[in-house]
């Protein structure tokens, strides 16, 4: 019987991961890199016990990871949810390969690219209002400081509501805003807005989400920042009506409800835009990961008459970049979500979910939360160490959570149902490995 091609394959290891040409090549990145990586990764080594040196990527097709020593992985965290639609889909990598022959570069927002008006045009319409302004960019922590500078601009007001365990990216807003990990905002907390405040993140009871919610609330609030479901805070879901009634405060008190969907939308969760599944009606979302196929791009989309708080202030445009529409990113967005519709993938990542959650439960006897294909499992201990052995099985998770007590799960939407089952087979038979 022929081997699966790469794309669908099982694991298949020639060398103990991580082999000597991905440990050379960690070398030569820890002589070059900032060294804030590699100091991560003594300290986690150093907390679980367990390796954290890590393979080197060499090619991706498919829900497949090849590195620098030949070992084929399969990748259940679709690049941080970026590969959506797998690694290299081949409309994709055309679409990338034809824009490239004709346009590389364009002059951003003084003469731009026919693709990024296609681009716009598309998310506009993809959108939950009937008017809709965008503005695209190349990474979720920019699509989130628009959607703050957004705020401020509608709203006069500079405070901004966010949660514990949130995380929306580094850049200088969004960092304010980040709760999942005070640490990050420790080093850098001179330069950041000092009207953040963070309500207590409350999974189960409705009424103590929306107490949490009225405490922290204060006259200066101008934006409420939330995820539909935390991704790096551990896999972690709001109540049953938690963002409908949350949006129902802000039309109330005159806030923006600023929805972070860079991981959760686009279909990772079973929806287009799982806070819209949830019965919130956003003012402005943010979009991102999976947009871009694998190429850099975001997008911040607002509700047309909260956009035009933007107008042309003094005759600039106040909030641009060099690379903002880029022709090549454009390019492979339409293509991702030409794929994304056409292969009914949302719908696909909602039922293969279910049966993937009720799988890993049944053979961990651990709490499985989560939406469609973005679940977590939980543990007592941290899974630093179980990430470690799944690697050395042929398999890429991430540790999600405070203490990395849950085991983050976000495979491409096309992946092949029995690459999960081998999985859950896998993850059945080292039993218990959080330390």
């Amino acid at each position: 019987m022929p081997a699966p091609p790469l794309g669908a394959s099982p694991p298949h290891l020639v060398q103990p991961p991580p082999g000597p040409r991905s440990r050379a090549l960690v070398d030569r990145l820890a002589r070059s890199e900032c060294p804030a990586f590699t100091a991560r990764r003594a300290r986690r080594a150093e907390a679980s016990g367990a390796s954290q040196d890590p393979i080197v990527w060499a090619e991706a097709r498919g829900a497949n990871v090849v590195d620098a020593d030949g070992n084929v992985f399969v990748d259940l965290t679709s690049g941080f949810g970026v590969q959506a639609v797998g690694h290299a889909h081949p409309r994709v990598v055309e679409a990338v390969r034809r824009q490239a022959g004709r346009l590389l570069h364009g002059l951003g927002d003084l003469h731009p690219s026919d693709v990024k008006i296609a681009l716009l045009d598309r998310l506009a319409e993809l959108a939950p209002w009937d008017e809709a302004r965008v503005v695209l960019s190349l990474n979720g922590a920019d699509a989130v400081e628009t959607a703050l500078k957004t705020a401020v601009l509608a709203t006069g007001r500079s405070g901004v509501l966010a949660f514990e365990g949130g995380y929306h990216g580094l850049a200088h807003g969004p960092l304010a805003a980040c709760g999942y990990a005070p640490g990050f905002r420790r080093p850098f907390a001179a330069q950041l807005n000092p009207h953040v405040r963070f309500a207590a993140w409350h999974e189960a009871e409705l009424g103590d989400a929306l107490a949490a919610v009225d405490a922290a609330w204060g006259d200066d609030v101008g934006a409420v920042l939330v995820e539909p479901l935390q991704g790096r805070g551990g896999i972690r879901p709001a109540p049953p009506g938690f963002l409908a009634a949350l949006a129902e405060r802000c039309r109330a008190r005159g806030a923006l409800l600023v929805v972070d969907e860079i991981l959760t939308g686009l279909g990772r969760c079973g929806a287009r835009w799982l806070s819209v599944a949830q019965g919130a009606e956003p003012d402005l979302l943010c979009a991102g990961k999976a947009l871009g196929g694998g190429l850099p791009v975001s997008a911040c989309l607002g509700r047309a008459d909260v956009m035009a708080a933007w107008g042309a202030p003094d005759g600039e445009a106040i909030h641009t970049g060099t690379f903002y529409g880029h022709p090549l990113g454009a390019a492979a967005a339409l293509a991702a979500l030409d794929v994304l519709e056409e292969e009914a993938l949302a719908a696909r990542a909602q039922e293969l979910g279910e049966r993937f959650a009720g799988a890993l439960h049944e053979a961990t006897g651990r709490p499985v939360t989560g939406a469609g294909l973005m679940l977590g499992v939980r543990y007592e201990g941290s899974t630093l160490p179980l990430v470690a052995r799944l690697l050395a099985r042929g398999y890429l998770t991430l540790p999600a959570g405070a203490g990395a007590t849950t085991l983050q799960l976000a495979p491409p939407l096309t992946i092949d149902e029995a690459l999960l089952d081998g999985f859950v087979a896998t993850l059945a038979e080292l039993g218990d490995g959080a330390g």
